[in-house]
């Protein structure tokens, strides 16, 4: 099989939607002896912040000379990115091989049970399995959830440790209409006696994962209460039980990205305290100040100053104006905005429009992506404009600050748009 065959293969499996649900995930995970079985896990779950999570806890681990296997999604630039090892993605041999493992399988899922017919999403989460614990083993495999926890495809295994980045309305249609609805989601993630690191802002949502900690009898570990951050002039300090880290400054801007990083640094704590990793505190603080992440926050160019951050609800979107108002202050803004379905664009759009100058709508190649009109019949901003070639709008541009946001998807397209630039240069 070819790399380019068998990556049609896998997208064209986008067709089947969603379908949220681990029988089809167990069946074929069987069949293959059960590689989820074998793998140091950590689950990383929540509404935003989890991309972000996963590269602070494998930089601080390959910083302590580990070896880190990583499942992210969306890709930001290669597809095979979404399963990499130490931040670098397998080889397109190494992906052709795992496909022609799994889809014997998931053709056998589809001729013997009546389970329906694989995910896209379901056959990346069997590869990386297969990869991280049958062909590539490594030290520590962080498995970053896809939409949801509780019957998101990732939730098959038993982890050493979870992380609960953060609960927020997003998926509304799949994983229900309040908060409270999608914190009874993401608490399936919890096992019982693995401890859960997380963060949760809302009063209920809170008082609802405390409870199904009781019930498996798991640690509870909470930022604002058993995790302290304390913001110091662009730095802040962490303190959690006897550890206490002064003048941390992260290479990401944000409160939120301190909050990502707070996580981090306490659930590798929190694996030292349990002799599950060997940690050099030093070495930790090393790498999670040197972490980036592509797609948040991210300086593409700085002549004209270009700035790409994927958030797609309005959590992250409130987080990004947040940031972008604190570290670009009486700077002249352009937006640049795209989205997906199912996105509360009203409010995303509405609170983009307070820090924005112009506010320009477009389209990209993607299923799921809206039509510009549509998203253009939003904008309330005096200085709008439709946007037909996005990519010429780039190459174009000469003002202040292009902010470049609405979709990690988008922010994907753009990224290789920009890339090719810099290769022509």
């Amino acid at each position: 099989m070819e790399y380019q065959e068998g990556l049609n293969w896998i997208h064209d499996r986008m067709k089947f939607g969603i379908k949220p649900g681990v029988k089809r995930m167990e069946w074929m995970l069987k069949q293959l002896d059960n590689p989820e079985r074998n793998i140091n896990g950590i689950h990383i779950v929540g509404t935003n912040g989890k991309g972000s999570t996963v590269a602070y806890m494998r930089n601080a681990l390959n910083r302590n000379g580990y070896s880190v296997g990583t499942f992210t999604s969306p890709y930001i630039e290669t597809f095979n990115e979404r399963i990499s090892i130490n931040g670098h993605p397998i080889t397109d041999e190494q992906l052709v091989e795992l496909i022609e493992i799994v889809k014997p399988i998931s053709e056998e899922l589809e001729r013997e049970t009546d389970l329906g017919t694989a995910t896209e999403f379901e056959i990346i989460t069997t590869m990386m399995f297969v990869h991280f614990g049958t062909i590539q083993p490594v030290d520590y495999v962080l498995v970053e959830a896809g939409l949801g926890a509780k019957k998101d495809s990732t939730n098959v295994f038993n982890p050493i440790l979870t992380v609960l980045t953060s609960i927020g309305l997003d998926h509304t249609a799949i994983l229900g209409d309040t908060l409270l609805d999608i914190t009874k989601d993401k608490s399936g993630v919890i096992k019982p006696g693995v401890p859960l690191v997380f963060s949760i802002k809302d009063d209920v949502s809170r008082d609802y994962i405390h409870k199904i900690l009781e019930e498996n009898d798991s640690k509870g570990i909470e930022l604002n209460r058993d995790i302290i951050l304390i913001p110091e002039n662009g730095e802040f300090q962490f303190q959690y039980g006897h550890y206490d880290f002064q003048d941390l400054k992260l290479s990401m801007p944000g409160r939120h990205q301190k909050e990502n990083a707070s996580l981090a640094i306490a659930a590798l704590i929190e694996l030292y305290e349990r002799n599950q990793v060997n940690i050099d505190c030093n070495l930790l603080i090393q790498g999670i100040e040197e972490t980036v992440w592509p797609g948040r926050i991210e300086v593409a160019s700085t002549e004209p100053l270009i700035i790409l951050d994927g958030a797609h609800n309005n959590e992250a979107v409130d987080a990004l104006v947040n940031t972008m108002a604190k570290e670009y202050p009486n700077r002249d803004i352009t937006v640049l905005f795209s989205a997906i379905e199912g996105k509360p664009i009203d409010t995303m759009i509405e609170k983009l429009e307070s820090i924005a100058d112009s506010f320009n709508v477009t389209e990209f190649d993607f299923p799921k992506a809206l039509d510009k009109e549509t998203v253009f019949e939003k904008v309330q901003h005096p200085v709008k404009a439709v946007v037909d070639d996005y990519k010429a709008f780039l190459d174009t541009f000469d003002g202040d600050i292009l902010l470049v946001t609405g979709s990690l998807y988008f922010i994907s397209e753009v990224k290789q748009k920009l890339n090719k630039n810099d290769d022509n240069q």
